[in-house]
Formats: structure tokens, sequence, C-alpha cells
């Protein structure tokens, strides 16, 4: 029994370390009103694209915990409805996850996706946006996204996503920024 006692310890001790760890992702976010991070990663054709390759363009960044989930599906499905609206306004949306590019080649296919997945499975981009989640046997990304305008600054950061009504909510934002920018 006392053996029992220990173990179950060391279990909840472990499971709340995992716990904080996945909740405390997001907190040293780069913040609205600073420059995005540069980074190059490959995307689901095998391609290097790098966030400077979109100067001149919004950039919704968003970052999501793994391939062909419920959630993230949803959330792909989404961006992918409304990217027409999202070009119509300058903008690309850029999905980050830990998977490789064959994951993300198979699920753009599997779920008709047209735009781009990239592949961090470096885990260096989630780390320099504070979107890694740690769950101890595995990292992945946290479900956060960025905003970034046309000079490569912050402009929105979501830390907390609803993956069914997300991409409403960035694209009524972005509306919300360029009519504030357009009467400046």
């Amino acid at each position: 029994m006392k053996i029992l006692a220990v173990v179950l310890a060391l279990v909840a001790v472990l499971a709340g370390a995992i716990l904080f760890q996945a909740v405390r992702a997001g907190d040293k976010a780069p913040a609205a009103g600073t420059p995005a991070p540069d980074f190059t990663l490959n995307s689901q054709e095998g391609k290097l694209l790098g966030l400077h390759d979109f100067r001149g363009k919004w950039v919704v960044l968003y970052f999501y915990p793994k391939d062909f989930t419920s959630g993230c599906t949803v959330e792909a499905h989404n961006f992918q409805r409304d990217i027409a609206l999202y070009e119509q306004k300058g903008a690309v949306i850029l999905g980050v996850s830990v998977q490789n590019e064959e994951s993300h080649k198979e699920f753009c296919a599997k779920e008709g996706l047209s735009f781009k997945l990239l592949a961090d499975t470096k885990h260096e981009v989630s780390k320099k946006y504070d979107s890694l989640m740690n769950l101890g046997i595995a990292k992945i990304s946290a479900r956060h996204t960025f905003l970034i305008d046309p000079e490569g600054m912050i402009r929105e950061v979501y830390q907390k996503v609803d993956p069914g009504s997300h991409s409403a909510q960035v694209l009524a934002d972005l509306t919300s920024l360029q009519k504030a920018s357009a009467s400046k």
C-alpha cells in the first residue's frame, strides 16, 4: 500500500508539472507592437519559406497542435472557407506545427487546404513565438495566432483560440486594423 501511495504521489506531481508547462506556453510570446521574429521553414511542398517572403502582405501566422485532430481540422477548414476574404484583404495564412512536411502534405490533400502549412520539426519557431507545449512525452505547438502587418509588426496576438470561431475573429480584427490604417 505504501509503495502504491508513493507511486500515485509521483504520478500526480509529474502530471501537475506537465500541466503547468502546457498552460505556461504563451507567457513570453512576442507582444502586439513588436517586430515579428523572422524564420524559415519547409512547407508541405518541401519548399523553404520565410516570414520575410511575405513582406508587403498581412500574415495570419497560426500555430496548431497536430494534423488530423478534430480542433485543428475545424480551425484549418474555417481558414480555408475564408481564404478568398483574406486574399481580398492582401493577407496570407501560414499554419505552423511540429509535424513534418509529409504529414502536412497529407493533411492538406485530405482536407482540401490550399494555404501553406510549415513544418517546425526542430521546434525553433514555436519556441520563438512561445507557442510550444511540453507534454512530457511529446512537444507540440500551442494553439496561438499572430496577426502580422505588411511591415512585419505584430498587430494582434491570440492565445485563447476557439477553433470554431477563430477565423471570423481574425478577419474582423484584420478589417478593423486596415480601416484604422486607411483613416490615418
